[in-house]
């Protein structure tokens, strides 16, 4: 699993949708070529959400004002949390950012082959997101003085600027960030359709784990890369949105470490809950039950692991409680991302 774009310059990595216009819809349970299942929720084929039509002033994540003479139809973003938001929306973008990596990593929303790639998250090829003609830019900033937000400011294009993660409240800031986007483009009505879905599909989730009969409800999740031939770690922790989903539905997180800024030097970074150890630095973890992503690739982190002592010594290990999580489904995305997580977590834990 590929990092979010926040955290790329903090450590070394390892790691046929219908064709439409802008303003159009998206069934968004076709042309997935994936292990991850769609969503079972209202496609928007079956939409019956308005769109609004009048001027849009809205507040975004920076506490900036975007004003509108009505919503956005011709929407370029750049960031794949609101890539996703977007076509949960049923508005299909009309450029992308990362659209190949996008569409490998990404399953819960397929993007539709019509959207024009405009270079990569973070560092777009501005002519191309230009020549889109768009009357909104999305962009993912965790500050005003974003190098690549005032950059775009230049323009007389509006922007909307979004925190794509707060590790004070993951699912709250997702909900925050799709509603934000929902407004801007007059669909609402739409947005609080899906938000009710997704309370509804944790609530039906939640009852489902309480019903099981676990050995424990203690958890780590985590993934990890190669480096240097050695095996990296990432547990998520407090703050990360993996853990706060497992907490929701009832389960205990049993990453301890505090936050720190100084991330993979100790501790779990702010924004994403994030943290980084060795193979030898899930003994810290007793007997929780472990949860891990793996890409499936022969490069994956997980064949070395697999050959470790101290892994196959592990008492969830041990046990049968050490589980793979699909691939496909996004760590730091929208509403539809999270219920393929909620069913990733009720499948491996409850055993469906």
């Amino acid at each position: 699993m590929p990092r979010p774009r926040l955290l790329a310059a903090l450590a070394v990595a390892g790691v046929a949708a219908l064709t439409l216009t802008a303003c159009g819809t998206t069934d968004i349970s076709a042309g997935s070529d994936t292990t991850t299942d769609a969503v079972s929720s209202q496609s928007c084929t079956d939409d019956t959400t308005t769109t609004a039509t009048g001027p849009v002033s809205v507040t975004d994540s920076l506490g900036r004002t975007v004003e509108l003479d009505k919503p956005a139809e011709r929407v370029v973003v750049l960031e794949w949390q609101q890539t996703e938001d977007l076509l949960s929306l049923c508005v299909t973008p009309v450029g992308a950012a990362s659209t190949a990596d996008y569409t490998t990593y990404v399953s819960a929303e397929p993007l539709p082959d019509s959207v024009t790639d405009v270079g990569e998250r973070g560092e777009p090829d501005l002519d191309t997101l230009y020549g889109t003609d768009p009357d909104l830019i999305i962009i993912e900033a965790y500050s005003a003085d974003d190098e690549l937000l005032k950059k775009l400011e230049e323009r007389d294009i509006p922007v909307l600027a979004t925190i794509g993660a707060d590790g004070t409240g993951q699912i709250a800031n997702m909900k925050n960030v799709f509603s934000l986007i929902g407004e801007a483009t007059g669909r609402t009505e739409r947005a609080d359709a899906v938000l009710a879905e997704f309370d509804q599909h944790l609530a039906d989730a939640k009852a489902e784990v309480a019903d099981a009969d676990l050995a424990t409800t203690d958890f780590v999740f985590f993934d990890g890369w190669i480096e240097s031939g050695n095996v990296v770690i990432r547990p998520y922790g407090k703050g990360a949105l993996f853990t706060e989903l497992g907490e929701e539905l009832g389960l205990t997180g049993a990453w301890t470490d505090e936050i720190n800024d100084s991330y993979g030097s100790g501790g779990v970074d702010p924004a994403y809950g994030l943290a980084q150890t060795d193979i030898e630095g899930l003994t810290a973890v007793g007997s929780a039950n472990l949860i891990y992503s793996n890409d499936g690739t022969a490069e994956s982190y997980v064949t070395e692991l697999e050959k470790s002592s101290i892994w196959t010594s592990l008492p969830a290990v041990k046990e049968g409680r050490a589980f793979e999580f699909p691939p496909g489904v996004w760590g730091a995305g929208g509403p539809r991302s999270g219920e393929q997580a909620i069913d990733a977590f009720v499948d491996v834990i409850v055993g469906k």
